[in-house]
């Protein structure tokens, strides 16, 4: 009777030793997820900072070259 008492043991110690291990793996791909995540996080802040920046250039730019027009229309006219 006890090689009967000793699979099942030796069962039930392979599948906790193989949940252990999947265990372990799905920890390490949830600290990779949460390091990839953190990373566009601050990789997204900068695009949209960026972004802003690019479109008060944008926004200066325009404005100059609108007064260049209108200077060289006044001065069309005069």
């Amino acid at each position: 009777m006890s090689s009967v008492q000793t699979e099942p043991t030796q069962g039930i110690e392979s599948d906790l030793a193989s949940l252990e291990h999947r265990l372990e793996e799905l920890l390490g791909v949830c600290a990779r997820l949460r390091e990839e995540n953190a990373s566009l996080r601050s990789q997204h802040a900068n695009l949209v900072a960026e972004r802003t920046n690019l479109l008060e250039r944008t926004e200066r730019a325009r404005n100059r070259v609108e007064a260049m027009i209108a200077h060289l229309k006044a001065l069309e006219r005069e």
